[in-house]
């Protein structure tokens, strides 16, 4: 089960580095690094613990004077994880074409939504950028389950449904669609963030595929793309290939040409009916059982 705690500015954070069976405080499960509080209710697989932390007082820091210092937290760690990046399309277009006070109110109608929807689906929201929302899943250290990656789908499932009744809310001039990217790798996972401002987001060239995968999806004119990974992943828990269309593309600050695979959201309906009524070929896929997942990369995550 792993899992850590660390102890930062007169708290303890407990943070789930991927556990299988998941770690919960107080009967919810951890997705995200959470401040723990005297007498909470820790569970961990089949082991229950209270957390014991009578209130102390606050340690001083020592600066040194050093112009260098920072609150940042120094603990990232390297973990296998899939990205989803969710974007409005022509919501340029959208924002000339209607009432400021109006479009402020779907846009905020949506992230709450889709955070609704990521939080629904085992994840949490990483970040909400313009017209898009970012969310991470972290797998086991083992490998990753049939359930997990079904989750990603369902998400960007819901996340088609949910835009599309937005169009019943709001005066929109045209139907409101989404585009997405999936990508599955490693990736550095911790607080890039402030002690006052913590930001515990994933960095690496597993995120800037997944970006760069979604905008693909608008030259070659379908919903969604998957990751090479995420697609060999999902054959291998199905059992057979081809389930999405093969491309050959370039992505942006790339320079060789990629494989994606890809769909429209009719494409992922089926495939998740698929997934749901016939046995899975297997519910887990070891990480021995994958070739070229990629390496960590510390490299700047490209947002736009």
């Amino acid at each position: 089960m792993p899992c850590c705690s660390i102890w930062k500015r007169g708290n303890f954070y407990l943070i789930d580095l991927g556990s299988r069976n998941g770690s919960f405080i107080n009967g919810r499960r951890v997705s995200i690094p959470v401040i723990l509080h005297n007498g909470d209710h820790l569970t961990f697989g089949q082991s229950e613990l209270e957390f014991c932390c009578p209130s102390h007082a606050p340690v001083a820091t020592d600066n040194s004077g050093s112009k260098e210092y920072t609150a940042t937290a120094a603990l990232h760690v390297r973990s296998l994880i899939s990205v989803l990046v969710v974007d409005i399309r022509n919501f340029t277009v959208l924002a000339r074409q209607m009432d400021e006070k109006i479009l402020s109110e779907l846009i905020g109608t949506w992230f709450r939504r889709a955070g609704d929807i990521i939080r629904e689906h085992g994840s949490w929201v990483d970040k909400y950028i313009g017209d898009a929302v970012m969310a991470v899943w972290i797998h086991g250290t083992q490998g990753v389950g049939h359930r997990e990656m079904l989750q990603i789908l369902q998400a960007l499932q819901s996340f088609h449904h949910m835009t599309s009744e937005l169009c019943n809310l709001y005066p929109v001039p045209f139907q409101l669609r989404v585009g997405a990217g999936i990508n599955t790798g490693y990736a550095m996972v911790g607080n890039t963030g402030s002690g006052d401002r913590p930001d515990y987001t994933a960095l690496g060239d597993t995120v800037n595929e997944a970006f760069r995968l979604e905008t693909i999806t608008k030259q070659i004119s379908l919903d969604f793309a998957l990751g090479e990974t995420t697609y060999r992943l999902l054959s291998k828990l199905l059992g057979h290939h081809n389930i999405f269309q093969q491309h050959q593309v370039s992505l942006k600050g790339y320079e060789s040409p990629m494989l994606t695979y890809a769909g429209s959201f009719e494409d992922l309906s089926s495939f998740i009916v698929n997934m749901l009524e016939f046995p899975c070929a297997s519910e887990w896929v070891e990480l021995s059982q994958l070739e070229n997942l990629g390496t960590a990369k510390e490299t700047e995550t490209y947002y736009s």
